[in-house]
């Protein structure tokens, strides 16, 4: 006959096992945070039930750094052990609860120090590893703590990097006018997940971040803005060159069909890029036989052309008619005070608006009245654009090439360098 007593199959209905010398002489100074990811994890071994640190962090509403960092406290306090489970990857391990009763308690005439202090010995008796201390104390004008050091040894015993890497992300820190062993550590754990893994990869890395945010700034500058973009801003951008393909001389050619448009903005410039990429960019994409970097330039001669022409229209109306130059040249202050005013924070700021609005519409009238009176037409100084549509740009305001893209010819394009 047998005895058996029935098994609870609710694991949080039984009880964890918590020897008083953890919470005696080691709960009461470490990190509330480390004491969660430590008991939780020990009501799991206790189980002999699998639990991953992903898994933990999610049931502790914790950031999985924040569960390696409790490890990597827990070990040097001597009261876990990681066990290794890949050679590649040093945060894939298994966690060992040691007896603390054994350990404070058992025979010590044959102790010898733990794995992790031998490590740690080792590697602060190590030349590389002095200069890597020396140069970040330089770098952060001041002696780092023995806690600090615990952290910066954890970031190469964790992720397996060199000493020569974490005073690189020292000093990379520091540029960023961020001299914390926190922030250093978070930059470290951005740059591992990246797969980049030594001071060249991070270098390279580096160089081709800097040089793509110089490319934004370009472009930003030819849109006439000054201020940082968006995240959304950048990932369009970014896809115009990475996934379209497109150089910067190109980007800012799409940037300049802007001048046409009343309010120039990046998705304007996305849906032009766009629209080139689906047509192969060299492709022929016109009748006349003619590719995207021909018909551009068959648009930009023909504005240059009618800028020239308006501007000996508009020098001819100022030799007959001196007071058009200065009712223009008046008309172009009163324009310059109006936008100081706008963005003033005068009192009076609508009425002064008003009054200069009306001082600019009397000045148009009388520019108007001369101009009849000498039998001038009333735009006669004004561009004449051959496509009204898109103003010669080839462009319409959706983003979409204007019809009149069809008709270009390389005749045309010939008669229009001969007006050079």
């Amino acid at each position: 006959m047998g005895f058996y007593r029935e098994k609870t199959k609710d694991y949080f209905l039984l009880d964890t096992q918590v020897e008083n010398l953890f919470i005696n002489e080691y709960m009461t100074g470490a990190p509330g945070e480390y004491v969660k990811v430590y008991l939780f994890a020990l009501m799991y071994a206790q189980l002999g039930v699998d639990f991953s640190n992903e898994d933990i962090a999610k049931q502790l509403s914790m950031e999985l750094e924040d569960v390696l960092k409790a490890w990597t406290y827990w070990e040097k306090m001597g009261i876990v052990r990681k066990i290794r489970t890949s050679a590649d990857n040093p945060l894939e391990y298994d966690v060992e609860f040691v007896l603390l009763k054994d350990m404070l308690y058992g025979s010590h005439e044959d102790s010898t120090p733990t794995v992790s202090e031998q490590g740690i010995n080792a590697q602060m008796a190590s030349p590389e590893y002095r200069n890597m201390f020396e140069k970040i104390e330089k770098t952060f004008g001041r002696v780092i703590s023995g806690t600090e050091m615990g952290e910066i040894l954890s970031w190469i015993n964790d992720f397996g990097v060199e000493p020569d890497y974490v005073a690189f992300a020292v000093e990379y820190s520091a540029r960023k006018k961020k001299k914390t062993v926190n922030y250093t550590g978070t930059v470290i754990r951005n740059w591992i997940s990246e797969g980049h893994r030594t001071v060249e990869d991070i270098k390279q890395h580096i160089g081709q971040m800097e040089e793509r945010t110089a490319d934004y700034r370009r472009i930003f500058k030819a849109l006439g803005w000054n201020r940082n973009w968006t995240e959304e801003e950048k990932r369009i951008m970014g896809r115009w060159f990475d996934e379209m393909g497109f150089s910067l001389k190109q980007i800012l050619e799409a940037c300049a069909k802007t001048t046409g448009i009343p309010n120039p903005n990046i998705n304007y410039v996305n849906r032009v890029l766009e629209n080139w990429h689906a047509e192969g960019g060299a492709k022929k994409v016109n009748e006349g036989g003619l590719g995207t970097a021909e018909i551009n330039r068959y648009y930009e001669l023909l504005r240059e052309k009618e800028e020239r022409e308006a501007a000996q229209r508009r020098a001819e109306v100022y030799e007959k008619l001196p007071q058009i130059r200065e009712i223009d040249e008046e008309e172009s202050r009163l324009g310059a005070s109006l936008s100081r005013v706008v963005v003033s924070d005068r009192i009076d700021k609508q009425e002064e608006i008003r009054k200069i609005k009306d001082t600019i519409d009397n000045l148009s009238a009388q520019k108007a009245f001369l101009l009849t009176d000498h039998d001038f037409e009333l735009d006669y100084m004004d561009v004449r654009y051959k496509c009204p549509k898109c103003k010669d740009t080839g462009m319409l305001e959706t983003g979409e090439r204007c019809p009149c893209h069809r008709e270009i010819t390389p005749q045309m394009i010939k008669e229009l360098q001969k007006t050079e």
